[in-house]
């Protein structure tokens, strides 16, 4: 339903979305467009999660755990933004904090 352009362009303007339309009434047109855009949406909330849960993993990583505990404030808000808009479901949520959580610890305990 979705292809993307061959350019390299950032992917949160419009240009660098393609749309296979394929719906014959004006608001099956409309819905395929706004289908596009809450993608693009849903991908960001998506990437910013990702950013998030990498940069603490990092910073346990890197033993430095009280960087991690005031990021852990961060990763938290966009896991549950992701939950809340429906990018991910609720049970997921809590697994991905659960196990940010128990990373931590457990790089807390190999000191």
């Amino acid at each position: 339903m979705f292809r993307k352009s061959r350019d390299k362009t950032c992917l949160f303007h419009q240009p660098s979305v393609v749309f296979a339309i394929m719906a014959i009434t004006s608001s099956a047109k409309r819905a395929v467009r706004v289908a596009g855009k809450k993608r693009v949406f849903n991908i960001r909330r998506m990437d910013t999660m990702r950013d998030e849960i990498k940069t603490i993993k990092k910073m346990a990583l890197a033993k430095d755990f009280t960087g991690a505990k005031k990021e852990l404030a961060l990763v938290y808000k966009a896991i549950d933004k992701a939950a809340k808009r429906g990018v991910i479901k609720k049970n997921t949520a809590a697994r991905k904090k659960s196990r940010v959580i128990a990373f931590i610890k457990k790089q807390q305990a190999k000191k």
